[in-house]
């Protein structure tokens, strides 16, 4: 029991649950504010929906598949989870590489669906809380 106990402490304390303007700072340095007709303010929205700043929020899906990471990419179109009937992998990597605190990965990735799916859309989160509304309060006070 005490090893069970130790593994969940580990695997909570490795979590990296970013600040906003952190996590603004980070995507404006990789180059998202205007990347494919996207906003930065589009990406904050978009990751405060999806996951919450979290690096290690996964979410199951009906279809078996699941989404991993801060954008929430999916094992069935994106990555590779080992678990996942006829995943496509188009971003050509591991699904736990999008937990890692090294966002880097997933950025590349969210990027990927960006230029071959349809812009934002393909994140119920963008649609839902993000899409047509004044988003200048999510990167509001950050300093780039």
């Amino acid at each position: 029991m005490r090893g069970l106990v130790f593994l969940l402490l580990v695997a909570a304390a490795s979590a990296k649950v970013f600040k906003r303007c952190e996590l603004a700072t980070i995507l404006y340095a990789a180059g998202m504010d205007g990347y494919r007709g996207t906003t930065l303010a589009d990406w904050v929205c978009l990751v405060k929906w999806e996951s919450n700043y979290n690096t290690e929020v996964t979410n199951q899906n009906i279809d078996g598949s699941t989404d991993y990471g801060l954008f929430q990419i999916n094992s069935r179109w994106w990555c590779d989870d080992g678990k996942t009937p006829l995943s496509r992998n188009g971003c050509n990597m591991n699904c736990a590489d999008l937990l890692a605190d090294n966002i880097q990965p997933a950025i590349t990735c969210a990027k990927r669906v960006v230029r071959d799916y349809t812009w934002l859309r393909s994140w119920s989160g963008w649609r839902n809380h993000c899409m047509g509304r004044d988003l200048s309060s999510y990167i509001a006070g950050c300093k780039f």
